[in-house]
C-alpha cells in the first residue's frame, strides 16, 4: 500500500532515512511514480506491482525486493480496504465482509509470511502492522473488526517471530487526514471524529512518520 494514503510518506521517509525501498502496491502506475521520485531525489527504490491477497504475487515481490537490494530487514504492512461501505455491519455483504478481511488480515499474514525467511536469513527484521482506533469503537463496522483481528494478528506473529530474531509491532492511528479519508468523509462526520478526541484536530501523516521510523 506505498503508492498512495500514508504508505507513500512512509516509504519516502525510509527512503530519506537511507533505506532501500520496494514501492508494492495494487495500484502498479501509481507505485512506479512514487518509485521515481525516491530515485529522483537520491534514494533507492523499485516499484512492484501486487494484490497483498495474492500469495505468489507477494512471494514474487518478495522476491524482487531480495534479488534487487539483496536482502529484506522491514515490512510495513499499510495496504487496507476503509470507510465507504466497510464501516457496514449488518448491511454489507458477507462476499464483501471477505473481501475486506482477506485483504485487511489475511493480507498482512501473507506478507509477513513471505517475508519470514528472508528476515531469519539476515538475524531478523521488524513487521509493523497498521492497525487503528477503529478496532476500539463500537461501530467500526466490518473495517473496525478487521483492525481488531490485526491486534491479535500483530501478537501471535510477535511470539512465533521472536525465535527468528524479528519484532512483530502495531500501530493503531486515529483518523489521518490522506486524500482517500477526507474525499470519503461528510464535513459533518469530520467534526464528529475531532469532537471525540481529546487532540482537537485531525491527524497528518507526518504524525505517523517518526512513529513509523522509530518502531524500524
Amino acid at each position: 500500500g506505498a503508492a498512495q494514503g500514508l504508505g507513500r510518506p512512509y516509504a519516502e521517509a525510509f527512503a530519506a532515512e537511507g533505506a532501500a525501498v520496494a514501492v508494492v502496491d495494487l495500484a502498479g502506475e501509481r507505485a512506479a511514480t512514487v518509485a521515481e521520485e525516491i530515485t529522483k531525489a537520491g534514494g533507492k527504490a523499485l516499484a512492484v506491482t501486487a494484490d497483498v491477497t495474492d500469495e505468489a504475487a507477494v512471494r514474487a515481490a518478495v522476491e524482487a525486493t531480495t534479488s534487487t537490494f539483496g536482502g529484506l530487514d522491514i515490512l510495513v504492512n499499510n495496504a487496507g480496504m476503509h470507510l465507504g461501505r466497510a464501516n457496514e455491519t449488518t448491511t454489507l455483504e458477507p462476499a464483501e465482509w471477505r473481501r475486506i478481511l482477506d485483504v485487511n488480515v489475511v493480507g498482512p499474514l501473507i506478507c509477513a509470511t513471505a517475508a519470514r525467511e528472508p528476515m531469519k536469513a539476515r538475524g531478523g527484521g521488524v513487521i509493523i502492522n497498521i492497525s487503528s482506533m477503529a478496532a476500539y469503537l463500537p461501530a467500526g463496522g466490518a473495517y473496525g473488526v478487521s483492525k481488531l483481528a490485526v491486534n491479535g494478528l500483530t501478537m501471535s506473529l510477535a511470539a512465533e517471530l521472536s525465535a527468528d530474531g524479528t519484532r512483530v509491532v502495531g500501530v493503531a492511528p486515529g483518523m489521518i487526514g490522506t486524500d482517500a479519508v477526507l474525499d470519503h468523509l461528510a464535513p459533518e462526520h469530520r467534526d464528529l471524529v475531532t469532537r471525540g478526541q481529546l487532540v482537537k484536530r485531525w491527524g497528518q501523516p507526518a504524525d505517523m512518520v517518526g512513529l513509523v521510523l522509530f518502531l524500524a
